[in-house]
């Protein structure tokens, strides 16, 4: 017999606390650790593809298509094909394939190029003027760097930051599928697999909320920082 919608989807005595709690936190660890490597991956290979791009030399030329193509290849790759692709890599690095730390490899590989690709942007979009000014009173690369291209960019690199992590968290569901655990494992597993669908829409719900959270504070932060 035919199961009414609340027995179907609102069946809330079908989700166990404790499974749904162990798999909040492993979402939110393999995003947050991430998120921090991306991050500094991320502004680093940015900041080299500005560099090498705005010398006009053979050799810069040459080594930023290289840096370009390989950070292409990364974050063109779908997601589910580089974590597989990449399991020898993962468990020699992590020890194992399974669980939450196995997908931040993969997690990094994938975002890390995406992000670094809006760096360059951010920094492409700094008043070429400012930079000028700053070169003409003699401030060094790095303090061009910290004191000018950064504070400059902010809204756009944090406005970047929390496209990437929004991402990330779709990622992270997608890994949940092939063993990493957390919420997508939650949904996939103990929710489609057996037929549990009020586990599948509450673990739904819930990155959907963890979704919001991240976007309303990057738009919050976003807006703190940008001067015009």
């Amino acid at each position: 017999m035919d199961r009414s919608f609340s027995e179907t989807y609102l069946n809330f005595q079908q989700v166990d606390l404790t499974t749904l709690q162990q798999a909040i936190y492993d979402t939110l660890f393999m995003t947050v650790i991430s998120m921090v490597i991306v991050f500094v991956i991320g502004l680093l290979l940015g900041l080299a593809l500005y560099t090498l791009g705005r010398k006009h030399s053979t050799g810069r030329s040459l080594l930023y298509g290289i840096v370009s193509i390989l950070s292409n290849v990364f974050r063109s790759t779908p997601f589910m094909i580089l974590m597989v692709l990449i399991i020898p890599f993962t468990k020699a690095l992590v020890g194992t394939m399974l669980g939450a730390k196995a997908a931040i490899p993969a997690l990094v590989l994938s975002a890390a190029p995406f992000y670094a690709r809006l760096v360059e942007i951010a920094f492409r979009e700094v008043d070429s003027g400012v930079l000028e000014a700053a070169d003409a009173m003699g401030a060094s690369y790095w303090e061009t760097i910290r004191k000018v291209l950064i504070p400059e960019s902010l809204p756009a690199l944090i406005s970047g930051l929390t496209v990437t992590s929004v991402s990330m968290i779709g990622f992270t569901a997608m890994a949940g599928a092939i063993g990493a655990g957390g919420l997508g494992a939650l949904a996939w597993q103990e929710g489609y697999q057996r037929g549990n669908y009020t586990v599948t829409l509450v673990a739904t719900v819930i990155i959907l909320i963890i979704v919001f959270i991240v976007q309303g504070v990057g738009d919050f932060l976003t807006k703190k920082t940008d001067k015009r």
